[in-house]
């Protein structure tokens, strides 16, 4: 297993549990307490957790991460949230739609989802590589913005990507998040990317972000939308307040 998807797992289980041992994680992982100590040490000096004696506990308040993982890693992580995710959203479109789809990987699950006459059936643009490949291999006609290639998220980014967008309107757009937050709103880390998203998510006549449990309350450095500018899709509500401020569809898992 990476450092990057252990670290994930236990970021998890610190923000779910509250705080956890050496031991517990140890049991987890299937590895020694020593590396899980390296772990809470990296974690801590990032400011993700704090590492007390024997264990580590939550940040009080919200999680503030600035690195993002590698796209790989992330396809690793909640792979059946994400499918759930997907298919929730992929029932959501309909025939006449013309449809704006974001780079990440549950959105890539989502255009996975994508299939039959009633879907493919739609018109999709997405600055998502892997996006605009799965879409047509599913039979769909797909536009690609022009721009700049993300190798972190293998999203186009740039002024080509917004000057692609100009000649847009979107009648459906769904998007990706790294964080969500309830003051903050949608965030993500890069800030070519957040330009992209900010330009497309106001182009869309109803707006969804597909955000798995994990990113709620996590802020990352960008906000690209307000919370209340979307219907969120997600596998499970961690957080009850986000009820009063914006609607929530919940898939099933």
């Amino acid at each position: 297993m990476l450092t990057e998807e252990r670290q994930a797992i236990i970021l998890q289980n610190i923000k779910e549990k509250g705080s956890v041992t050496v031991a517990e994680l140890s049991d987890l992982l299937h590895i020694s307490e020593s590396t899980v100590r390296r772990d809470l040490s990296s974690m801590d000096a990032e400011g993700l957790i704090n590492k007390v004696h024997g264990g580590a506990t939550a940040r009080i308040g919200n999680l503030f991460s600035t690195r993002e993982s590698e796209i790989g890693m992330k396809r690793t992580q909640f792979k059946q949230e994400k499918a759930a995710i997907g298919k929730k959203a992929a029932g959501l479109i309909e025939t006449d739609d013309f449809v704006y789809i974001d780079a990440g990987t549950t959105t890539e699950a989502l255009a996975r989802a994508i299939i039959g006459p009633s879907k493919t059936g739609a018109i999709y643009v997405t600055n998502g590589l892997i996006q605009a490949e799965i879409l047509m291999h599913n039979g769909c006609t797909v536009y690609v913005l022009e721009g700049r290639l993300r190798s972190e998220t293998e999203a186009i980014v740039g002024s080509g990507a917004i000057n692609s967008l100009r000649k847009y309107q979107f009648t459906a757009g769904f998007f990706g998040a790294n964080g969500v937050d309830y003051n903050l709103g949608y965030t993500t880390p890069d800030i070519e990317e957040s330009e992209v998203k900010r330009d497309a998510f106001n182009r869309c006549l109803k707006t969804y972000v597909l955000a798995d449990h994990s990113k709620f309350n996590h802020i990352t450095p960008v906000t690209f939308g307000k919370l209340s500018n979307a219907v969120i899709i997600t596998d499970q509500l961690i957080d009850k307040r986000y009820k009063q401020r914006v609607k929530i569809l919940e898939a099933d898992v």
